[in-house]
């Protein structure tokens, strides 16, 4: 990559790509990959299918653009996480089954990040800690599983994960609010049931 192409932001990438430089769309996906990726694979909990996803993802990414359908000014990321959110949907309507989030064999999700080295003990505990979030955001009802996975893996504002999901910001908010209360719960008294 080019020094020029990092300097740029994203709006300027994309008019980079439109006017015939190739190499600000691989910047564009090396820079967001990690969060749309783990969005999707946090939806789909297989490796096989995020990774079809992930690719179909940017297959339609680069078909907008190439047809000047991108009109998000300054919101790539917010753009590029609703197409794949709607690629997972589609996913489960072929399928008819109900998403679920939760971690395949064997693959762990927060390998797709990168971390600093550190030392066994450290990297153990933070391991640990990881797998039990994993498992309480996996009890979280759908709605809510929802809404941490889009506002803390995929970093996106609760405005955006609203528009994508087509519910208020309030209500964002509200299903927000009541996952932490629930994986609060869940922590104090490891047998509670959680509720909507």
């Amino acid at each position: 990559m080019s020094i020029a192409l990092k300097k740029m932001d994203d709006q300027q990438l994309v008019r980079a790509y439109v006017s015939g430089k190739e190499n600000a769309l691989a910047e564009l996906i090396f820079r967001h990959k990690q969060k749309i990726y783990t969005s999707i694979i946090l939806f789909v909990k297989s490796d096989v299918i995020a990774e079809d996803i992930f690719q179909d993802t940017f297959v339609k990414i680069i078909e907008s653009l190439r047809r000047g359908r991108y009109s998000e000014e300054g919101k790539f990321l917010p753009w590029a996480m609703r197409i794949a959110y709607n690629l997972c949907i589609d996913h489960y309507r072929k399928g008819k089954r109900t998403p679920t989030i939760t971690n395949t064999e064997g693959f762990d999700i927060f390998n797709v990040l990168q971390f600093s080295d550190e030392n066994g003990e450290t990297s153990m505990i933070k391991e640990e800690g990881r797998a039990k979030v994993r498992k309480l955001i996996d009890q979280l009802p759908a709605e809510q599983r929802e809404v941490v996975i889009l506002r803390h893996y995929a970093d996106m504002s609760f405005k955006d994960i609203a528009q994508m999901t087509n519910v208020s910001i309030n209500t964002a908010l509200g299903r927000m609010r009541y996952a932490l209360i629930n994986m609060r719960k869940m922590i104090e008294e490891p047998a509670v049931t959680v509720t909507a």
